[in-house]
């Protein structure tokens, strides 16, 4: 096996997001590919393809994969275990049977923060929470400088923390989640139906909208909570940012200023530093990458 190169694959619903690095973290090629999700077999070929299409242009037999994936990998980080209601065939699908390749599948949110960890945000830091703003929200965990998942493979999951004890049940039963309050799956609701989209409701916000200024600035307010709670169960140094909400850009990290600094508890003047993602579109795939090295190595 090459031990020189390491293809990262990103598994979305949508797209499949693959880079291929060098163990200094060179980007040696990348590329996009059609999901298809729902349809297994087509999607399990598309990964196939594109690892096979790296193979060649890299001219290599062998090499370390890592898969960046939705849902709770096992034990072992060999399979995604548990992924119900999307991506039909990928729980406990056997990727070094399939692929021929040496792989490890790990979490997205978690390879998210493992490439902020080797290459980012977050490089030199031993402890980090990481939350990613989108459609929902993702979240992981760094201590000692090494992603925790702890038992069940579910450590991470801060989106789902409860902010509102009375809110509506989100997937997981919780009531009034953090991915409730600030996901961009509530935004109609949240807005009473004005709003379609988070974008939408930021440009009302800069257009001076005061129900937009309202709802945003309660989203925001409930994220603080949130983050203050993070701080105070995991004590990290720095809390990175990531996920499409996160390019509101000041508009979100002003006023999150403001709130975080009435909700953590500052011990000695301590505080934690809260930073945006350095990382976009090709962060699962460059950790999950970075996570197979790790493991391949321990």
């Amino acid at each position: 096996m090459n031990d020189k190169i390491t293809i990262g694959i990103d598994l979305g619903g949508t797209r499949i997001k693959a880079i291929a690095i060098d163990t200094e973290g060179n980007v040696l090629q990348q590329l996009y590919h059609p999901t298809a999700d729902g349809e297994g077999a087509v999607w399990k070929k598309s990964v196939a393809d594109v690892v096979n299409e790296f193979l060649e242009k890299l001219k290599i037999n062998q090499c370390l994969v890592g898969i960046s994936a939705p849902g709770l990998p096992n034990e072992e980080n060999t399979a995604i275990a548990f992924m119900p209601g999307r991506m039909d065939g990928l729980e406990n699908f056997d990727w070094s049977n399939f692929l021929q390749q040496k792989t490890y599948v790990l979490n997205d949110a978690v390879a998210a923060l493992m490439a902020e960890s080797k290459f980012g945000a977050a490089i030199n830091k031993k402890n980090v929470a990481m939350l990613t703003l989108g459609t929902g929200v993702g979240g992981a965990i760094l201590i000692d400088g090494k992603p925790y998942q702890g038992s069940f493979s579910k450590a991470g999951h801060m989106g789902h923390m409860v902010i509102d004890d009375e809110g509506d049940c989100d997937v997981t039963g919780m009531p009034g989640s953090l991915e409730e309050c600030i996901g961009n799956c509530t935004i109609e609701k949240r807005s009473k139906g004005k709003f379609n989209s988070t974008h939408e409701l930021l440009e009302a916000y800069r257009n001076g909208d005061e129900f937009a200024k309202t709802v945003w600035l309660k989203s925001i307010r409930q994220l603080a909570i949130g983050l203050a709670t993070v701080t105070n169960i995991l004590s990290p140094e720095t809390i990175i940012l990531g996920g499409g909400i996160t390019e509101a850009g000041d508009d979100l990290f002003n006023p999150l200023k403001v709130f975080i600094a009435q909700y953590e508890w500052r011990a000695g003047g301590a505080k934690v530093e809260i930073v945006k993602a350095l990382y976009g579109d090709m962060a699962g795939a460059i950790g999950a990458a970075c996570f197979a090295i790790q493991k391949n190595n321990a």
